[in-house]
């Protein structure tokens, strides 16, 4: 058992062997993970045949899905573990309520949930924690969940450290009603209970028990006994335990003598605790950090705080003293201890000092947050806070402070900080306010609303746009009564902020008339400063059009197909030219849906090469602009890497060359490693504007070819530049510096590599990792200069704390027999990471060697344990490169290795064997019997399909797995298998038509993966008839999530975006969680249909899963304005001509032309009646006269040029060109001077005009 392997002396391994080990081993034999989590192996062989509630599924599909929901549980609670030595209460009920969901809680699933309930919840007070336990053993046993004597041990435990209070004798009879023997940990766990209440003869009764059945005597029970008699007031029994103990054979261990260390700090003598300490320092015994803590939390709870210094002062500060004592502080502050809490925290060894950077000052944000969630009065937090600023532990304590209050919505403290804060003379923020008017928008909360702003008036700070707009007016009726109820609070109810904000408010709505009513009360300058102009590059032009494209199904391109043509015929009259990249993505788009004639249509918005070329001399014989078509040419030239052509056409045109051609062209030259001309250009660049700054890629190329040529200053001035220039350094910009440099290395360029490097550091354009210093190391190991590759590794260390390819170094040195170099690197390893470090380094090397002898002496060392990590790197690497019989021997020696997960190496082994090695699996498999090991099902899994595929017979039963359906499917399954995928679909669903004729039943889980089935393939009207079918037969048929996902994105292609809804409704009132491209889809669908109010409903709908599916905030944000554009234009044309956005306006009087072009001049005479005073009626008036041109109205187009003249507004070239060509083509004559040039000349004399308006305005 666990407990008998907390002491390495108990288990006989020699200390003095382990000295060096266990001194940088930090968290020891007694780890939080371990002594809470037993592994993964071993929980599966708690796990006794299931005999709960007769389910509908079969019982392999059963056991399947509680094997993969305990895996994922696992995982979760052993992460979080590692991690931080804790979990939370949030992590724990969310893995406990999806364990509900599935409706079937496995045994294993039950006894990891039930030992999550106890220390491992310092944030939770102790009796919630037993509640919490009681809570989930009552509902998991009622979904049938089978409880053995491993979970009453759990419980037991739980007790124990919730310090919960409970009869013993009940808890063994409730044991012998569920006809559950207890075992030997029972009784220990029992004993414990009576000697904690300090009742030795409950405890010596069961003792008594333990010996009648001669179930050994374990130092757990020693332990508890001195427990027991120090609670009594008998120390000198206590004491006399250890006496007894050496009589019975048993050496005390570090859990009696902290029992003995507890029971004299529970009386406050620290004198008594002192000599202890020296005594067992003395024996050569060892205490761990996690040991004397525990000592101050019994000083603390016995209300002796002030001895808890002189404990602090014999801290280690081992590996894992932090997450230990954060650990110990909040269990501290949840039980009413915040000030000895604080003490142990300030014992932190990595607080900064003094000439810290501010940055890093961000020590206690833990402490502060738990203080404001256990409800610490205003004046403790203000006193931690003001100690942390002044030890210079935290830069921002109180904002900090003000934050977690605002988190935790309590509203009381939020606003009293803030009082504080403007006291200090701290900056208010009005977004400080938001979270609190958050909460109160939910609840329609008017008074808490108006109570918030008024305490921010109060604070002098004033509520902005955005605040206004987005968290108060939407809680309110009407203007007028929030103005009324400000008024009434003393609150200001008349500024600009409010007004601009009521604007908004009211065009959102679609309120008109308040709009126009507000409008009259605002100045001009206030409604320009609210609304913008945007300006789109034909770049964002291109991603948009690609990315609306995709997100339509292959029915909706089909039937949109005319407004696409329209659309694209459009770009083309307005010059758009899309690049080309993205431009084949749209191509190939719709391609894969089938419109041909689409694609025709798409091809006058890409140019190729020759077309500019035609253009580009077209405009130069014209004297016109040519830059941004030269620059088009450039980079098309570049795309189809014709360096020559390229740099012919650059010369040729040097005085019209832009920035963006030049960027290409240097990237061109980088690329074919013309290196003069790649600097030349960069050189003339700058010339021209000294400003310019290429982007990151750019650089880089450069940096690449320049360090290729041997031009290393050059290289280096480049990595300066980009710090000068402040260019963006992003992830993939420093896997782009390891690649240059390990070019450079694999060149053998010494010098390269490391003046590169030391630069890239020193500029701080990366910081140094193990994969960035790698090159620092292989360009001497391909020099074949393995000492210097050693000096090289142990620089790097010293330098960055790395030690890359450490593992390669000490192949070389052991192949090449250099003892000497060999224990300089053993020597350095132990001395910085330490002596266990130095062992798993040293055998991996002896292994990979074939130096197998030596490699099982080091595996052997006493007090070595296992490191999963490090196991699987090597197994990873063995089966990478094809090792089996150094991973044979590897799973071989690790046998007795302590805490080493037996069944993860050898499915490492299996992996292997998996290429037909059929021989070599039986073999593993036989000996994993041997071994006596407990396979997970993805292991017995494996070892059936190698075994199968080679026309073996399984000598077990295989776990039953439910493979995905054709929604999962690769996507390179030819056409063929996809077919005969088909066929197989169509024939089961012919035989359960057949079965139901006949009244025959299936099981739920065949209906559900028919229907699922049928989903994959579209067929929605045939999966919900064996829907209805299966809810006939089988009483609560419903569809579990991922089927009822699937019926929602059918739903969703089909157009059926009501019944869409209606699934959605009906999954999350089941409590099932729907998968989030479900949700996406069904969202983007309701956008393109401008359905505003059904996609506000999915998204309160969806509101608590948002973040546990996934679903970014954005994707409601981008689809509601999507909606907006899909809107009838009307409503989004009035809002733009109140706010004055003229070009906004126009631009949307064009798409209506084009959109509904018989009908558009009667819907703009309507909007100039009920806007007669729009600010630019020449507009107005010229996209009606086009109105008329498309409808051949000659009438109506000779009266609108009459009206112009009576209201002198000024006819310009195009439209006066556009009424000529419309009257001669109705045969009447033109009552004026005709504009000689041709219609195209007109528009792009007016594209050009505006061009230059907007440039000089920017």
């Amino acid at each position: 058992m666990l407990e008998q392997q907390t002491f390495t002396k108990s288990a006989g391994v020699n200390s003095s062997v382990l000295a060096g080990v266990l001194s940088c081993q930090q968290s020891g034999c007694r780890s939080l993970g371990v002594e809470v989590f037993l592994s993964a192996g071993e929980l599966f062989a708690i796990a006794p045949h299931q005999k709960g509630k007769v389910q509908e599924e079969p019982v392999l599909s059963v056991q399947n899905k509680q094997a993969q929901h305990f895996d994922w549980a696992l995982n979760k609670l052993d992460s979080s573990v590692r991690r931080t030595g804790r979990i939370t209460r949030t992590l724990l009920l969310r893995i406990f309520h999806d364990m509900c969901r599935t409706g079937y809680p496995s045994s294993n699933q039950a006894l990891l949930l039930l030992r999550s309930c106890g220390s491992l919840l310092p944030e939770v007070p102790l009796c919630e924690r037993t509640e919490l336990a009681h809570m989930i053993w009552g509902k998991l046993q009622d979904l049938g969940a089978v409880y053995d004597a491993s979970h009453y041990n759990a419980l037991l435990k739980v007790y124990l450290q919730n310090e919960h209070k409970f009869s013993p004798t009940e808890f063994l009879s409730k044991m012998e009603e569920a006809n559950v023997q207890p075992n030997r940990v029972t009784y220990q766990r029992l004993i414990a209970a009576y000697c904690n209440e300090g009742d030795i003869e409950g405890a010596s009764k069961i003792l008594g028990f333990m010996k009648m059945k001669e179930l050994p005597i374990t130092e757990a029970v020693f332990s508890s006994l001195v427990t027991g008699h120090a609670r009594t007031g008998d120390m000198e029994n206590a004491e006399n335990i250890f006496s007894v103990m050496r009589d019975a054979g048993i050496e005390p261990g570090p859990d009696t003598y902290l029992a003995l260390l507890n029971a004299y700090a529970e009386k406050g003598d620290i004198n008594s605790v002192k000599q202890i300490l020296e005594k067992i320092e003395k024996m050569e015994g060892y205490l761990m950090d996690r040991d004397l803590l525990q000592v101050i939390y019994s000083l603390a709870k016995a209300g002796y705080p002030q001895y808890v210094p002189d404990i602090l002062s014999q801290m280690r500060y081992e590996r894992g003293y932090i997450p230990d004592a954060m650990n110990l502080s909040l269990n501290l502050i949840t039980q009413g201890l915040e000030d000895t809490a604080f003490q142990v925290f300030k014992s932190f060894p990595t607080l900064p000092s003094e000439n810290h950077s501010e940055t890093s000052m961000d020590y206690g944000n833990f402490f502060l947050q738990h203080c404001v969630h256990m409800d610490k009065p205003l004046s403790k937090l203000k006193q931690f806070c003001d100690e942390l600023k002044e030890a210079n532990m935290h830069s921002s304590p109180l904002q900090f402070t003000l934050y977690c209050a605002l988190e935790s919505k309590k509203a009381a403290l939020a606003i009293n900080l803030m009082k504080t804060m403007k006291e200090e003379g701290l900056p208010l923020r009005p977004h400080y306010s938001w979270p609190l008017l958050v909460g109160y928008q939910k609840e329609k909360n008017v008074q808490g609303t108006i109570g918030v702003l008024k305490a921010m008036h109060e604070l002098g700070v004033e509520p902005d746009v955005e605040t206004y707009t987005n968290y108060v007016l939407t809680n309110f009726d009407d203007i007028q009564t929030f103005r009324a109820l400000l008024q009434e609070n003393g609150c200001p109810f008349e500024t600009e902020g409010l007004s601009v904000a009521a604007l908004r408010h009211e065009a959102i709505y679609g309120t008109l008339e308040n709009v126009l009513s507000l409008c009259k009360y605002l100045q001009f300058s206030v409604i320009l400063v609210e609304c913008f102009l945007l300006f789109f590059s034909t770049e964002a032009v291109g991603y948009f059009l690609y990315n609306l494209i995709d997100s339509m199904s292959d029915s909706e391109v089909q039937a949109k197909e005319e407004h696409l043509r329209q659309y694209f015929h459009q770009l083309k009259k307005m010059n758009v030219v899309i690049p080309t990249n993205i431009y084949r993505g749209i191509r190939n788009l719709l391609a894969a849906y089938h419109v041909p004639e689409l694609i025709k249509v798409c091809g006058y918005i890409n140019t190729e090469v020759s077309a500019l070329e035609e253009e580009l001399e077209k405009l130069k014989a014209e004297k016109q602009p040519i830059g941004n078509v030269l620059k088009q040419l450039i980079v098309a030239l570049c795309a189809e890497e014709n360096m020559q052509k390229a740099l012919e056409v650059k010369a040729k045109y040097e005085p019209d060359m832009v920035v963006g051609g030049y960027a290409a062209l240097i990237n061109l030259c980088c690329r074919h490693d013309n290196v003069e001309d790649a600097m030349n250009l960069k050189e003339e660049v700058f010339r021209k504007d000294s400003s310019v700054a290429l982007d990151t890629n750019k650089y880089l190329a450069l940096v690449k070819v320049l360090g290729k040529h041997g031009r290393l200053e050059d290289a280096i001035n480049i990595l300066k530049e980009i710090k000068e220039k402040d260019i963006p350094i992003k992830d993939t910009t420093v896997t782009s510096f390891f690649h240059i440099l390990n070019a450079a290395a694999m060149r053998g360029e010494v010098e390269t590599v490391n003046r590169l490097h030391e630069s890239i550091l020193t500029l701080g354009l990366a910081k140094p990792s193990t994969n960035l210093c790698t090159p620092l190391i292989t360009v001497h190991l391909e020099k074949d200069d393995v000492p210097s590759a050693l000096e090289a590794t142990i620089d790097c260390y010293k330098k960055y704390g790395k030690m890359p390819r450490l593992h390669d170094i000490l192949c070389r040195l052991i192949e090449q027999g250099n003892t000497e170099l060999l224990q300089k690197a053993m020597d350095f390893v132990s001395q910085e990471r330490g002596e266990m470090m130095m062992l798993y380094d040293i055998f991996f090397a002896f292994l990979n060697t074939g130096k197998y002898k030596e490699a099982k002496k080091i595996i052997e060392t006493p007090g070595l344990r296992a490191r999963p990590g490090s196991l699987q790197w090597f197994a990873e690497k063995c089966i990478a490169t094809n090792q089996m019989e150094t991973l044979e021997n590897m799973v071989e020696m690790t046998q007795k290795l302590f805490e080493c997960d037996r069944d993860e190496m050898y499915y490492y082994l299996l992996k292997l064997c998996s290429n037909n090695d059929w021989r070599k699996a039986e073999a593993t498999w036989t000996k994993m019997q041997e071994e006596n090991v407990i396979p997970r099902a993805r292991t017995l899994r494996l070892l059936a399909d190698t075994l199968k595929n080679n026309g073996q017979e399984v000598p077990f039963d295989v776990p039953e797995v439910i493979y995905v359906n054709a929604l999962y499917m690769p996507l390179q399954c030819n056409v063929t298998s996809q077919l005969f995928f088909f066929i197989l679909i169509v024939e089961a669903y012919n035989i359960l038509l057949e079965a139901q004729k006949k009244d025959i039943m299936f099981p739920a889980s065949a209906y559900s993966t028919l229907i699922k089935a049928l989903l994959a393939e579209g067929c929605l009207e045939e999966a919900l008839k064996v829907k209805n079918i299966a809810e006939t037969h089988i009483k609560g048929f419903t569809l579990n999530d991922a089927a009822s996902s699937l019926l929602i994105i059918t739903q969703v292609r089909r157009d059926y975006l009501k019944d869409a809804i209606s699934t959605l409704k009906k999954v999350l009132e089941s409590d099932m969680v729907p998968m989030s491209l479900a949700v996406i889809r069904l969202i983007q669908a309701l956008a393109m249909k401008g359905d505003l109010e059904s996609i506000c409903t999915v998204e309160k709908m969806v509101e608590n899963l948002a973040t546990s599916i996934g679903l970014s905030r954005m994707l409601f944000v981008n689809n509601t304005v999507l909606a907006h554009i899909k809107k009838p234009a009307t409503d989004l044309f009035l809002q733009y001509v109140d706010a004055g956005r003229v070009d906004d306006a126009r631009f949307l009087l064009q798409v209506i032309i084009y959109q509904e072009r018989n009908s558009s001049g009667q819907k703009i005479k309507t909007l100039l009646d009920l806007v007669p005073d729009f600010p630019d009626m020449k507009i107005v008036y010229s996209y009606l006269l086009k109105c008329h041109a498309l409808d051949n109205d000659v009438v109506s187009a000779k009266t609108l040029f009459e009206k112009m003249k009576s209201e002198n507004i000024h006819t310009d070239e195009i439209f006066l060109k556009r009424l000529a060509v419309l009257l001669k083509n109705a045969g009447e004559p033109v009552p004026f001077t005709e504009p000689p040039e041709s219609f195209h000349f007109y528009v792009n004399k007016l594209t050009q005009e505006r061009q230059e308006i907007s440039s000089h305005a920017e």
